[in-house]
């Protein structure tokens, strides 16, 4: 299988967005059965000789490292908009993380902070380049907020590890962000 961007975009869809679609049901950390997972793709002709391999193959390959397996259990590690919360373990975050987004956002992240909105937590980025490219997606001239996460994290939100580039957090209010 070389089609391994759009698997992805397959697998996330039904992991963070819509299982129930699929016949799934995530458990409260956001893992199903890899099976039960394949069981459910097979259905689609473009997916009927989907094996495990091509989900592993698809995560080693992916520079974005949206979906772990563990075991025979596969899960999104973010992104997530379904109505069941997905539990999260508590991590201490950086000094900074960044926030790319677009102008036309400004105005609101001064008044409110940053919101989760369709999702369940705030993505933020490691470093400036990943949070660049997060808000390319939306604005050819992404604007990219500094977080003071630790002292954010010190005053009680909560932050979580995604993955390499990639934490999440609750809301995060305006006097953590550094507006350039």
């Amino acid at each position: 299988m070389n089609d391994y961007v759009d698997l992805s975009k397959e697998v996330s869809y039904a992991l963070r967005h819509s299982p129930s679609e699929y016949g799934l049901e995530l458990d409260e950390y956001g893992w199903v059965d890899t099976y039960k997972l394949l069981k459910a793709l097979k259905r689609n002709e473009k997916w009927a000789f989907l094996e495990l391999d091509d989900l592993v193959n698809m995560i080693e390959k992916s520079n974005k490292k949206r979906h772990e397996i563990i075991g025979n259990k596969i899960r999104a590690l973010y992104g997530h908009s379904t109505f069941r919360i997905i539990k999260r373990k508590v991590s201490k975050p950086p000094e900074f993380l960044y926030h790319g987004t677009t102008n036309k956002f400004i105005t609101s992240i001064k008044e409110k902070g940053l919101l989760s909105q369709e999702r369940q937590y705030v993505h933020l980025s490691l470093d400036v380049e990943t949070a660049y490219e997060v808000g390319k997606r939306r604005d050819r001239k992404p604007i990219i907020l500094k977080i003071k996460a630790r002292l954010a994290w010190e005053n009680g939100i909560r932050f979580y590890f995604g993955n390499d580039n990639i934490w999440l957090s609750d809301d995060i209010p305006s006097k953590y962000i550094e507006f350039s």
